[in-house]
């Protein structure tokens, strides 16, 4: 590799690592927050109250969640394999880690665990690759289209929503988890999903170092048992002041920054989940580009 290439890899990963580090500050500083008195909690809801019953003719700057648009779901459902493989690992900076943990299975199958929320603009970038990567293998409905929190850095960052959606394949099981939407309440964020007592404890121990980088950053991402991720694979930035359907439509452009972003970071998922499913499909398996992004995986 030139001296050139390498210092801009280590840059891209200095810029990602300082990301993480601040989303991983957002975070508890979030927690800290949802974390105060029910005196306080009382006296905000009261405040709220008056200020919607002062203000209820005005428009709501809370980002609505709709059905993604059938349009939208064929082109991050269908990228084309050729873009795939022009992108490899693209700009990702995955870091997808080896854990040692119990398999993670339903039905007979590797199960995919993510754990994220709709406010959350780490997780609005990470849902895309997420999403280009398991149609690889399955078929999604009911996705949802929505933004980041507008209140949050990278605001309105466009996105898709696991609330409510399904997921179908004969090689892998997925579980979806949005714990909040991005609707502001008096101590935080609407309550959406709700993680099993056996999900919470996987989020608990290993999205924690040394598994993970930064404690407690969502998305979380537990791959079969076997591997976690933590974060945003790229910067959010990227996705901004874009729609759904533009997002969607850059995907099989290999030579677009956000196509590099995301089919670079779906490529380096696609690896890992190659490895639990026994290198099937195997046209999706052997192809270039999850060849190529397997190095952006710890333990490959």
């Amino acid at each position: 590799m030139s001296t050139s290439k390498k210092e801009a890899r280590t840059e891209r990963a200095r810029k990602v690592a300082e990301m993480r580090a601040a989303e991983a500050r957002a975070e508890r500083k979030r927690r800290l927050a949802m974390a105060g008195t029910v005196v306080l909690a009382v006296a905000l809801v009261a405040g709220v109250l008056v200020y919607l019953g002062l203000t209820s003719s005005g428009p709501s700057d809370a980002a609505s969640t709709e059905a993604a648009s059938a349009a939208v779901m064929k082109k991050v459902g269908s990228v084309p394999a050729s873009t795939l493989d022009s992108v490899g690992s693209g700009t990702t900076q995955a870091t997808i880690k080896t854990i040692s943990a119990p398999a993670l299975t339903k039905d007979g199958k590797p199960r995919v665990l993510y754990v994220g929320a709709e406010y959350c603009p780490y997780c609005a970038a990470e849902r895309w690759p997420v999403v280009v990567a398991l149609s690889r293998f399955g078929t999604f409905s009911g996705l949802g289209e929505t933004r980041s929190a507008s209140q949050d850095v990278y605001p309105n960052t466009p996105t898709l929503s696991f609330h409510g959606a399904t997921y179908t394949s004969k090689y892998l099981s997925f579980t979806g988890v949005e714990t909040t939407s991005n609707k502001q309440t008096a101590n935080g964020y609407e309550a959406l999903d709700k993680l099993s007592a056996a999900d919470q404890k996987i989020f608990d121990k290993y999205n924690q170092p040394p598994y993970v980088t930064s404690g407690g950053a969502i998305p979380f991402i537990d791959l079969g048992g076997k591997y976690v991720s933590s974060g945003a694979s790229y910067g959010p930035d990227v996705l901004t002041g874009k729609t759904q359907a533009q997002v969607a439509s850059t995907l099989s452009n290999p030579d677009n920054e956000i196509a590099k972003a995301v089919d670079g970071t779906a490529n380096s998922f696609t690896a890992a989940l190659c490895d639990l499913t026994g290198g099937k499909p195997t046209s999706v398996c052997m192809s270039k580009g999850v060849v190529a992004a397997t190095g952006t995986v710890q333990g490959q």
